[in-house]
């Protein structure tokens, strides 16, 4: 051991082996071991008794003695550090590239437990089932990420999503340095660019579902002309606010533009009744006129037919006719008529009739009853 030359051949304690005053720290000389390893007398455990009966067993453990199984050891901790390193196991929603001396491989690496030669082989994990991107401040946070200038020349905070999956690990991986950075920058910069053409009023209520197909378009093509490998499925706008400083005054413009609404749709339901009762008595009206121009029209050639039959009868016959002729029209003038018949049989007619009189019983008598 480093001490077993030092003071003489004595040990750490000072004393020698062969002679000297043998004392050590404690006021007497090391004494050997007893059983498990303590000190004699109640002195210090020997440490190179323990390091050698250690390096004893280590020997009947190791091949080769403690020399040659140390090589042993660090040979089989190197392999199974390697062994480690060169096993990777991908998973069912990812997509693995591997590549040698930095350079990928042609084939892409599926769901499961894969083997390459670490160091020499590298492998890029990469998840391919659907992310979301969100971009764009939430209402009522203090950053300005999200605040657009809109046609009519409004100011809107815009906060909205982009849903892809990447279709191409490869192109993902290295075509672009930062695809997510890339990603947001596309879509700012299509968003604002869609909200810059149209009005306020499309972006809060009116028209969300035409303006997030047109940005998904955009993204989408930008995103295939830098070969990115990404496939964006939707573009959502969650939410579209005004900012802080002006989101009262177009709360009350949007309220006034909702009372505007309401009494379109009153006016147009007054609108709808009084026209249906106008179409309806319309409809009323020429259907009454048509009755009447038929039963006119039916009536006269009702009458012109009776006078084309009794002119044919008054040229079969004109004395006969004419005298029928007559009674009828005498009858038609006299049936209604107050009226006094005295037949030249009558006895005790008096010049002096009491007419008036007469009238007023006749009036009292049924009709057709006078005499």
């Amino acid at each position: 051991m480093p001490w077993s030359n030092q003071n003489g051949g004595g040990g750490p304690w000072g004393g020698g082996g062969g002679g000297g005053n043998n004392q050590g720290p404690w006021g007497q000389g090391p004494n050997r071991p007893r059983g498990n390893g303590g000190g004699g007398n109640g002195g210090p455990p020997d440490i190179e008794d323990i390091i050698r009966r250690s390096q004893d067993r280590l020997k009947g453990i190791v091949p080769g003695g403690f020399n040659g199984g140390a090589m042993v050891i660090v040979l089989l901790v190197i392999a199974a550090f390697l062994v480690f390193q060169s096993v990777y196991t991908v998973q069912p929603d990812e997509r693995g590239v591997e590549l040698r001396f930095g350079k990928p491989k042609e084939e892409i690496s599926m769901p499961g437990l894969h083997f390459h030669l670490w160091p020499l082989e590298t492998v890029e994990i990469v998840k391919v089932t659907e992310q979301q991107q969100n971009i764009g401040a939430p209402r009522g946070s203090n950053s300005n990420a999200g605040w657009m200038l809109t046609g009519d020349q409004n100011i809107v905070n815009v906060q909205f999503s982009v849903l892809f999956t990447v279709t191409d690990p490869k192109a993902y991986l290295f075509n672009l340095e930062t695809p997510a950075a890339t990603l947001q920058q596309v879509a700012e910069s299509a968003m604002r660019e869609i909200v810059g053409r149209r009005p306020a009023q499309d972006i809060f209520r009116d028209n969300r579902e035409g303006i997030s197909t047109e940005v998904r378009n955009i993204i989408q093509g930008t995103m295939d002309t830098y070969g990115s490998g990404i496939a964006i499925n939707a573009v959502p706008i969650e939410d579209a606010a005004p900012p802080r400083e002006v989101a009262d005054a177009f709360e009350e413009v949007q309220r006034a533009e909702q009372d505007e609404d309401r009494f379109l749709e009153e006016a147009n339901q007054y609108a709808n009744q009084k026209l249906g009762q106008a179409r309806g008595q319309s409809a009323q009206i020429r259907e009454e006129a048509s009755a009447y121009k038929d039963r006119v029209v039916n009536e006269a050639q009702g009458e012109a037919q009776r006078f084309v039959s009794i002119y044919n009868e008054y040229a079969n016959a004109p004395e006969v006719t004419r005298r029928r002729i007559f009674i009828e029209t005498m009858e038609t003038v006299l049936k209604s008529s107050n009226k006094i018949i005295m037949d030249g049989q009558q006895q005790g007619a008096v010049p002096y009739l009491p007419l008036n009189e007469m009238i007023r019983n006749q009036a009292a008598q049924p009709q057709g009853g006078s005499r």
